[in-house]
């Protein structure tokens, strides 16, 4: 069995460790919070600029009502999923090496979750218009037609962020109440009050058990739905490459991919600027490239079948679409998705990269860039060569749009940094629990050894069974 962890490190070392990375980060940390902010000051420019010219510079004109903007939503909430979902699914079968990652992969799923709800508020225009995008009944008839799949997405994503900040939270309980111990002035009030007057005792943790595994079993559905109901957006409608049934599991299979590479990239950053090279570890780091890399094949696969079922259809239309994206005005993005999405994760098959850290750096950042692109050849292709010759227009975006998709990043990265320096991003008290599991393997691993040394060096006139040989 590889090491996952240091299993001498020492309970009290454990906390000492991750209480001191909220105090006192490496410069790198205060560097990334500029940047973040020096996206997010972009995307205010911007947005001010859209507010008051109008919705032109956002290109949102006939047959280009989505591109750049519902793209980019795409992409968040792709990105949400590996999160919740992959620590669902690893906390039941008990997988112990995702303990040292789960809590900022969980952090990453709400924060990407409330960045996307920002660009349908912006694709609207007028944003003191905002709770029109919420699904309630009113004699308005906002939602006049409830089976529409974009009220679907309403209470879907609502649910989900819901969901995905309580399971975080309810999963940091523990860990606040270590906080809470040692923590002085403002942050004791503020830990007190998180941590719900937890004691730690048998009653308390079994019922903690209970819950927490009832959500996971709960969200492992409720994630997988989420992103089949965005898919159904694109594949109820009649337009050309978006009325496709593999849709659904591509989708899933796309989020989760994009969601991997993105906790790849928050792994090695998070382990330089807080010191957690004790915790997240080079096996650790090793494993989550492995699932990258199968899902990758995954999404091939399913992308060769998306392929292949035009090719062989009788939709000319279609056809002529999936012709343009290979050889069209989009052909460099649709081949750079292709070598970012499919060639590129070829990489993580090598143990001399995986174990690379500045390279896989390199690498989960690429793959990233290549699911964006995966989600803009969703859109932009369709609307700009679609059923209508008369359309047909080849789109780019405008500096405003750019600008308020970069501004996203800074946005998610804010967030991100703020919450990993209040809240513990390494779990104190799943570490715990898998050094006491392995260290327990271990001794009961030697007993076995110890008892089976004995038992061959028994005479055979001592063995049962063995008396008249």
């Amino acid at each position: 069995m590889s090491k996952d962890i240091n299993e001498d490190i020492k309970w009290a070392k454990i906390n000492e460790d991750v209480l001191r990375s909220m105090e006192n980060p490496r410069k790198g940390y205060w560097l990334a919070i500029a940047g973040c902010l020096f996206l997010l000051a972009f995307a205010v420019v911007a947005e001010i600029y859209q507010y008051n010219v109008g919705m032109g510079p956002a290109n949102l004109n006939w047959p280009h009502m989505w591109d750049l903007y519902i793209a980019t939503f795409i992409f968040w909430i792709g990105m949400s999923h590996s999160g919740t979902l992959l620590s669902a699914i690893l906390h039941i079968i008990h997988a112990d090496w995702r303990k040292p990652i789960y809590r900022f992969a969980e952090a990453m799923t709400t924060f990407t979750l409330m960045t996307a709800g920002l660009f349908p508020i912006i694709h609207i225009g007028r944003l003191w218009n905002m709770y029109w995008v919420l699904p309630y009944f009113s004699d308005r008839g906002i939602w006049p037609n409830f089976r529409s799949p974009l009220v679907w997405d309403a209470f879907a994503i609502s649910t989900y962020l819901t969901s995905s900040a309580l399971f975080l939270y309810m999963g940091s309980i523990p860990d606040l109440a270590i906080c809470r111990d040692s923590a002085k002035g403002w942050r004791k009030k503020l830990y007190t009050v998180l941590s719900l007057g937890w004691r730690g005792d048998d009653r308390q943790w079994r019922h903690f058990r209970k819950a927490y595994l009832l959500m996971a079993c709960f969200l492992i559905p409720l994630a997988v739905s989420v992103h089949s109901i965005v898919s159904s957006d694109f594949a109820v409608s009649i337009m050309p490459g978006w009325h496709v049934t593999t849709f659904p599991p591509y989708f899933v299979a796309g989020a989760l991919y994009s969601g991997c590479a993105a906790i790849i990239t928050l792994f090695i950053m998070l382990r330089y600027f807080f010191r957690f090279e004790d915790y997240m570890t080079i096996p650790i780091l090793e494993k989550t490239c492995k699932l990258t890399f199968a899902i990758a094949m995954v999404w091939t696969y399913l992308n060769i079948i998306e392929f292949s079922s035009v090719w062989y259809g009788h939709d000319p239309i279609a056809k002529e679409l999936l012709l343009a994206k290979f050889t069209g005005p989009y052909a460099p993005y649709f081949w750079a998705m292709i070598f970012l999405g499919s060639v590129l994760p070829f990489t993580l098959a090598f143990e001399k990269l995986r174990r690379n850290i500045p390279a896989m750096m390199v690498v989960s950042l690429l793959l990233n860039l290549g699911m964006w692109l995966e989600r803009w050849m969703i859109v932009t292709p369709t609307l700009s060569l679609a059923y209508s010759p008369a359309a047909h227009d080849v789109m780019w975006p405008s500096w405003v749009q750019w600008f308020i998709v970069l501004g996203s990043f800074g946005w998610f990265g804010l967030l991100f940094l703020i919450f990993v320096k209040i809240i513990p991003s390494v779990s104190m008290y799943e570490v715990k629990e898998m050094i006491f599991h392995r260290r327990h393997m271990a001794k009961k691993d030697i007993a076995e050894v110890m008892h089976r040394r004995a038992t061959d060096k028994k005479p055979a006139s001592e063995t049962p069974g063995l008396e008249g040989a």
